[in-house]
């Protein structure tokens, strides 16, 4: 594989990761009301573990209400008990044709919680990206091993690696504190 081509794979599987960090980051609620908190929880609908986006209509009418609507009204109480048994920590409204659910402000200790939380992700993220940088490395170090690189062309590739790789921490760090702030100020 050429240095051009390692490099391209490096970048691909370093967004791949960056892409997860940030939906992960979307998940995290912030004290503010957001349909993307409710992503991962799943209703019993019928026997099958089905998310509540393909069940029902979520609408966030202003920052600290969010409206599920379903759209076969007799799951509602399906909805309902999921998203209490979520750690979400919500206590839905029902009405028997829509749940209202507050979304009440966060408190300073959990606000810290919270971004105690970003920092793991955040952390976690970087430690996957550094991994993907090592086995580049490893295969560069091979390749010249097995004459395909130049020893220049290993040093080059080593170099564009830990270039890309700082570009991508970088990111990182920048969608945490733009996430931080988020959940201080809310």
């Amino acid at each position: 594989m050429e240095l051009d081509e390692i490099i391209t794979k490096t970048r691909e599987q370093m967004n791949k990761t960056l892409e997860h960090f940030k939906q992960q980051l979307l998940k995290v609620r912030t004290g503010r009301a957001n349909a993307s908190i409710f992503d991962n929880v799943k209703v019993d609908y019928y026997g099958t573990p089905t998310p509540i986006t393909q069940l029902a209509t979520i609408n966030v009418p202003d920052a600290r209400t969010i409206i599920i609507q379903p759209w076969d009204i007799s799951i509602i109480n399906s909805i309902e008990k999921a998203i209490k048994q979520s750690d979400l920590g919500f206590n839905p409204a029902n009405d028997g044709r829509i749940l209202r659910i507050p979304v009440p402000p966060l408190t300073e200790e959990r606000r810290k919680e919270i971004v105690k939380f970003c920092k793991k992700l955040t952390e976690d993220a970087k430690i996957a990206i550094r991994n993907i940088r090592r086995d580049q490395i490893e295969y560069i170090r091979k390749s010249e091993k097995d004459k395909e690189l130049t020893e220049d062309d290993r040093m080059l590739g080593e170099e564009k690696v830990q270039k890309v790789t700082d570009e991508f921490i970088k990111k990182i760090d920048e969608l945490f504190a733009s996430k931080e702030k988020e959940i201080m100020e809310s």
